[in-house]
């Protein structure tokens, strides 16, 4: 079995399975911050803290878990559309039903969330798309694949949680941002991937260079002092200590330009962050 992947401050919504024979094939969506507690909750019942839907039903296998939110409230809003596709409004011109005898409860809910993933506000967030178990994995149809900046992965997950820190305890260095010339927070700064960029900014200075008119979350941009192509997840991750940089910066050639491009690789982490839902109704 390979390693566990670590991830530091973890929001994540899992899809679990029943392998039960008498309730073989029910599934159930929830929400978590450390799956491997979460699943030996469900297995063991509501006494020790499981779902009563899930109670008395097991086992149950945490077949996948979506990662990568900024927070709770985004990861429970997740939730609370992947349950109920028909009455969340991002989903409603859709009409997604489960088609009866050709698919299961399960392909059903792979493909409501094919089409989440699609969706504002969650279209632009740096998602993990995690499968648990090998053997239930489903491919996504060509035509509602996700965007090309959410990562796709399998494997164990460890959660490592990050404590907060206390506002008084917090430094209170102030350096001046290069895009504003104001002062800012040496807690709160944000830097370029590349070490060797000189870039100290507001994080809402850089995103309003990243982003075009209509947009509320950037995705990506390029930094105005070397021309690093950037993925906005990451700088926010390195901004709270959890990005883990790749060893090297990939050089490649797009229309005859060079652009840097600062990767993780696929280690991938997530943190509390700047990222807010766009549109609060659901």
């Amino acid at each position: 079995m390979s390693e566990p992947e670590t991830v530091e401050d973890f929001f994540g919504v899992y899809l679990l399975y029943c392998i039960n024979p008498k309730y073989k094939g029910r599934t159930y969506i929830g929400y978590t911050r450390d799956p491997n507690r979460r699943i030996m909750q469900h297995n063991r019942g509501t006494w020790a803290g499981g779902a009563h839907r899930t109670s008395k039903k097991g086992p149950w296998k945490m077949v996948m878990i979506v990662h990568g939110f900024p927070n709770n409230i985004s990861a429970l809003r997740f939730e609370w559309a992947w349950q109920n596709p028909n009455k969340t409004t991002r989903l409603q011109h859709l009409d997604l039903k489960k088609i009866p005898r050709k698919e299961t409860e399960f392909q059903f809910k792979i493909r409501v969330l094919s089409e989440m993933l699609r969706v504002g506000p969650w279209c632009r967030l740096p998602l993990v798309i995690r499968w648990l178990q090998k053997d239930f994995y489903q491919e996504f149809s060509p035509e509602r694949k996700p965007p090309s900046h959410m990562i796709f992965t399998d494997g164990p997950v460890k959660v490592k949680n990050l404590k907060k820190v206390d506002n008084d305890m917090a430094t209170t260095n102030f350096i001046e941002c290069l895009l504003c010339s104001d002062y800012l927070n040496s807690k709160d700064k944000l830097t370029c991937l590349n070490t060797n960029c000189e870039l100290v900014t507001h994080i809402t200075c850089l995103a309003d260079l990243f982003l075009t008119p209509g947009e509320f979350v950037p995705i990506e941009g390029k930094c105005p002092f070397c021309d690093t192509k950037l993925l906005w997840g990451d700088l926010i991750r390195k901004m709270k200590g959890c990005y883990q940089a790749a060893e090297n910066c990939l050089i490649v050639d797009n229309d005859g330009d060079d652009d840097v491009v600062c990767s993780q690789d696929r280690k991938f982490v997530d943190n509390e962050s700047w990222f807010l839902d766009c549109n609060d109704d659901l």
